[in-house]
């Protein structure tokens, strides 16, 4: 996730483990963070890693925290500002120069190369891939089952109606009908 709003950058613990790193690896962090709940979390330690936007690779100092998550890792304004880019949470997009041309990064971006290749690699092996879990008998689920980033020891709660501003509502309504003028956007009924 990219956060504008952040000083600095996450790693959760869960992907920190991933990743195959050691305790040992962690340097001293001893400030707390504030959570998005307004928790303070104590951080296990610091690390740098190099992090690759398209073709540029930025080494990037992440706070490596055991909260809970919907993220693996959240960069922020420094790695922002250290590749020159600019974000746009609307467009789920983050743009930056590189060399004499600008790159842009979208949400679930491969880069064209690994994209061709995964699909050849995909075409030439239909056969054989299971699209359910009942054509892959002997297989371990953990393999092939997904997993939620959930703290099991939280009791899930319904969080209560959010009620929108006038304003707000207002602006939207008059976002949502330029969309549909555009076409960018129509309008669905369910039965």
């Amino acid at each position: 996730m990219v956060d504008q709003g952040s000083c600095v950058e996450v790693m959760y613990l869960d992907l920190y483990r991933r990743l195959n790193l050691k305790p040992g690896d962690l340097t001293m962090y001893d400030s707390p963070l504030v959570s998005f709940d307004g928790n303070l979390v104590a951080p296990k330690g610091q690390i740098r890693l190099p992090v690759q936007a398209g073709s540029e690779v930025v080494e990037v100092d992440f706070i490596v925290v055991d909260a809970y998550s919907f993220y693996t890792a959240i960069v922020a304004r420094p790695w922002l500002h250290t590749l020159g880019a600019i974000s746009s949470t609307l467009h789920q997009k983050v743009k930056y120069p590189s060399d004499d041309r600008i790159e842009e990064l979208v949400g679930t971006q491969l880069p064209p190369q690994e994209k061709e290749e995964l699909v050849i690699f995909l075409k030439k092996n239909v056969d054989i891939s299971a699209w359910n879990a009942y054509e892959a008998p002997g297989v371990d689920p953990s393999f092939i089952c997904h997993h939620l980033n959930v703290n099991p020891v939280v009791t899930p709660k319904k969080q209560p109606p959010w009620c929108s501003s006038k304003e707000y509502l207002d602006a939207v309504k008059d976002e949502m009908t330029k969309l549909k003028q555009a076409g960018a956007i129509k309008e669905v009924f369910l039965p």
